[in-house]
């Protein structure tokens, strides 16, 4: 099981990335547009700058919604090799079959 705090810490991250995802998508347009004068591609970076880091969807990192374990991830399943084993063994999800030789 994951420590509570790091698994709240990545909640808090994607609940801040929706919040701001309108935003920060406006100014990257600002940015990368190569028409736009200088001075507002400019201010457009900074002003992207001022906004808080967790907003970015790349401070996301995936947890297994089971045990919050971030390492061993399936993204399909969304959770870890561990749980999917574990309830696999348990017959929970259909059609998995844990085989043995």
């Amino acid at each position: 099981m994951a420590k509570k705090s790091m698994v709240e810490r990545d909640l808090k991250r994607r609940r801040m990335a929706k919040k701001f995802e309108s935003k920060r998508a406006r100014l990257k347009e600002i940015i990368h547009n190569k028409e736009t004068p200088d001075e507002d591609r400019f201010v457009a970076a900074l002003k992207l700058a001022e906004l808080p880091r967790n907003s970015s969807t790349t401070r996301i990192r995936n947890r297994c919604l089971i045990s919050g374990r971030p390492r061993g991830y399936y993204r399909k399943l969304k959770m870890s090799r561990i749980a999917l084993r574990q309830l696999g063994s348990e017959g929970k999800i259909p059609g998995l079959v844990k085989s043995s030789w």
